[in-house]
């Protein structure tokens, strides 16, 4: 990443050599920002059987059926990569296949007529692309990141302070690991512009797509008696041979008249309380059918980190021999597992402090995660625009002690109810000895961190009032992710990466504007409380802010990868773009870390 001298002027981000090249659909329609790391980014998605199927709640049902069934478990992979790609390599389509079929399930999730919504995303986003290649080779010391002629972003054996378990091959690097929970309406895409770029800074993050009613629309494929054939795994415990014959009836599955490999998880809406998110609802949030997701969501993550288990002790190849996507399934691709060379896996994951991140109700789950002892490898937590009404309360077992930064949104920050309950977990964890970020993103709001924010940037900005340029919320929510990870993983983990202000050289949360009371002409009415902001004399202030793009050459003002000045309706300047509403001391900091790694 280019950087510069002056502690004033923003580092600017440079397209790197191996980011796929626009397509002229892309270029003329809506496309993803390329990611501004030293690494080139790889993708893959793995679809596997649950260990132990199950249901969750059974008795909440949808058309005689539980609604929250756990068959299989399914996630993408982002991680760092070696570049330049190989010719063969494939970007990756952002819509999830079959991608007609998921459109409609964006309908439905939005309570609109699915033909219009279909016909708008097959001529806008149909094809985009993510920045990233499919099954290309994990990076390594011994194949160049970013073109540069050393390996100096890698740690060397020698230089590690661990031991024991956390000892490297020699002359390889190994990743740190995140996990990221999607918000209600999300699938394993829809933050491709945050999870890719951390990976582009050399952490491998595995966004899930939980299949519990809360995405917009999932397809899970049935594994079949051929597919389950695998010693390994049986030896390892990790499958249930009578999954088949145990099954319960269910109109989902096969049957002679209908015969189907798959079945289909819209969005599940809850009975006579629909609108259980929204802050003006008399009856609140569903509780009972959003813990029983939770929970369910919870479970998919251990499977998660189980197959990642079996990957870095070295069974990527049986991963790929019962992995559900592949040519021939619903929502696969055609490649499937193909060309992965699962060597270049074995022993490159650290999973003894694995993050956990999450947006709105995915924060609400990492909340739940946290206060966990059993999920004993998760070590720091990242919350998105957190759905407080929503997170479980804390209880004499289930506290918080785990250090988390949580980034919100200015439009929930108006939100009374959300942005106390937000102030309470960060005081819970406070409580318990660990370091606690609480901050807002100027001018932001809920999509701002999604990539729906960066893909309909027009209708986030006239819909939801949204202040803040969209690629510079992506930005300045993954940078502070950066800088907290810095802060708060162990030194053998951070250490592959020499230059130190690659991950916090902009220093967002140490030079954010502080205060626990932060005032803003922003506040919309009550009835627009948490869905959008209020922009006084708006129609002459977006015409300032047209020309102020046009014309602008300010060096200071933070540019895109292709030099673009990030500009949004407002220019607040370094330092302003962000509010600290909570931060710990250096003291507070070096105290806990001690105390965790005696």
């Amino acid at each position: 990443m280019a950087q510069t001298n002056s502690a004033t002027e923003p580092i600017r981000p440079r397209r790197l050599p191996g980011s796929p090249k626009k397509t002229v659909r892309e270029r003329l329609l809506h496309s993803l920002p390329a990611y501004t790391g030293p690494y080139d980014v790889g993708f893959l998605e793995i679809e596997l059987p649950a260990r132990a199927p199950r249901s969750f709640a059974s008795h909440i049902k949808r058309n005689g059926v539980p609604a929250l069934q756990l068959d299989t478990v399914l996630f993408s992979v982002y991680y760092p990569s070696s570049r330049p790609p190989d010719k063969s390599a494939r970007a990756v389509t952002w819509l999830p296949r079959p991608r007609l079929e998921t459109s409609k399930g964006y309908a439905k999730f939005l309570s609109a007529p699915h033909l219009p919504v279909t016909a708008y995303i097959a001529l806008t986003s149909m094809f985009t692309r993510l920045p990233a290649h499919r099954n290309v080779r994990l990076a390594s010391l011994g194949r160049r990141a970013a073109g540069e002629e050393d390996a100096s972003q890698a740690t060397l054996v020698g230089e590690q302070e661990a031991s024991g378990d956390e000892k490297e091959k020699p002359g390889e690097p190994r990743f740190p690991v995140i996990i990221f929970s999607h918000g209600l309406g999300g699938s394993r895409t829809s933050y491709s512009s945050v999870c890719g770029e951390l990976a582009s800074f050399g952490l491998v993050v595995i966004a899930m797509e939980h299949r519990d009613g809360s995405g917009a629309r999932t397809y899970v494929n049935k594994a079949r008696s051929r597919d389950l054939e695998s010693p390994e795994l049986e030896k390892a415990g990790g499958l249930d041979k009578n999954r088949e014959k145990d099954a319960p009836d269910d109109p989902r599955r096969d049957d002679e008249t209908q015969p189907k490999s798959y079945y289909v998880v819209d969005y599940l809406f809850p009975k006579d309380n629909p609108l259980d998110t929204s802050p003006r609802n008399a009856r609140g949030v569903d509780t009972e059918l959003r813990r029983a997701q939770i929970d369910m969501r919870l479970a998919e993550i251990e499977e998660a980190f189980y197959v990642l288990g079996l990957i870095n002790s070295g069974n990527g190849e049986e991963v790929r021999t019962q992995n559900l996507r592949k040519k021939g399934n619903v929502g696969s691709s055609s490649k499937g597992l193909e060309r992965i060379d699962w060597r270049d896996w074995a022993s490159q994951l650290f999973l003894d402090h694995v993050t956990l991140m999450g947006h709105s109700f995915g924060a609400a789950t990492t909340v739940q995660a946290l206060r966990l002892e059993r999920l004993s490898w998760v070590s720091q937590g990242i919350l998105l625009d957190t759905w407080g009404p929503a997170t479980p309360e804390s209880t004499e077992q289930d506290r918080l002690k785990k250090p988390i930064l949580s980034v919100g949104s200015e439009a929930f920050m108006h939100w009374k109810e959300n942005h106390d309950r937000v102030e309470t977990m960060c005081r819970e964890a406070r409580t318990s000895g660990a370091p606690c970020w609480m901050v807002t993103i100027r001018g932001s709001t809920h999509l701002s961190q999604t990539d729906f924010a960066v893909l309909y940037p027009n209708w986030t900005s006239l819909l939801m009032k949204t202040i803040v340029n969209p690629k510079r919320a992506i930005h300045l929510t993954a940078h502070s992710a950066l800088e907290f990870l810095k802060t708060t993983l162990p030194s053998y983990q951070t250490r592959f990466n020499n230059n130190s202000e690659a991950w916090a050289g902009e220093r967002l949360l140490s030079k954010a504007t502080s205060g626990t009371k932060v005032l803003s002409d922003h506040r919309p009415d009550d009835k627009f409380v948490a869905t959008r902001l209020k922009i006084p004399h708006e129609f002459s202030l977006r015409l300032k802010g047209l020309v102020s793009r046009l014309r602008s050459q300010d060096p200071s003002v933070p540019t895109d990868t292709s030099g673009k000045p990030l500009v949004g309706l407002l220019n607040w300047g370094a330092g302003n773009e962000i509010w600290v509403h909570q931060s710990p001391t250096p003291n507070d900091v070096n105290h806990y870390m001690k105390q965790r790694d005696c």
